[in-house]
């Protein structure tokens, strides 16, 4: 159990606070995704409840952006709890001279965003238009610009 000299554990240290550093910033930007995501969501119901003048949208199911969006945030709060964690470990290892490097956050991390990842793709290419409900595009038509035009035209 040797020490290592004064410069080389504060240069372990601060590597350390930087790592930990970076996991707080990922794991920001997964809350940050899954709010992004799960809003979205909430406002495309909103718009097509407007649009529709239907009050009775079925409720967000377990495939939903609202439910993907939860899934993101959770991951990314459960990764601050792991991040602090890995920190006090490795404080813990460099101050007694034994540090040994572990993997298991990393790959565990890169896991949980390719199932994310994987959900997001699976609920992008999985939501197929509605054909029983005639598409909002074609069902309205906006005035043409020579109409306009004539109606505007002082004589």
């Amino acid at each position: 159990m040797s020490k290592l000299p004064k410069i080389d554990r504060q240069r372990e240290h601060q590597a350390n606070e930087r790592t930990f550093l970076a996991w707080l910033r990922t794991s920001i930007a997964l809350i940050g995704f899954g709010f992004a995501i799960a809003r979205f969501g909430f406002f495309v119901r909103q718009i097509e409840e407007t649009l529709v003048s239907q009050s009775n949208l079925p409720l967000p199911n377990l495939a939903s952006s609202e439910t993907l969006g939860r899934a993101f945030a959770i991951a990314g709060i459960v990764i601050i709890a792991l991040a602090l964690w890995n920190y006090h470990q490795h404080f813990r290892q460099i101050e007694q001279g034994n540090y040994q490097p572990n993997r298991w956050m990393i790959t565990t991390t890169a896991l949980v965003a390719m199932v994310l990842g994987g959900l997001s793709l699976i609920l992008m290419i999985g939501s197929k238009p509605d054909p029983t409900r005639e598409d909002f595009s074609r069902s309205q038509t906006l005035p043409r610009a020579s109409n306009m035009s004539k109606r505007h035209t002082r004589y």
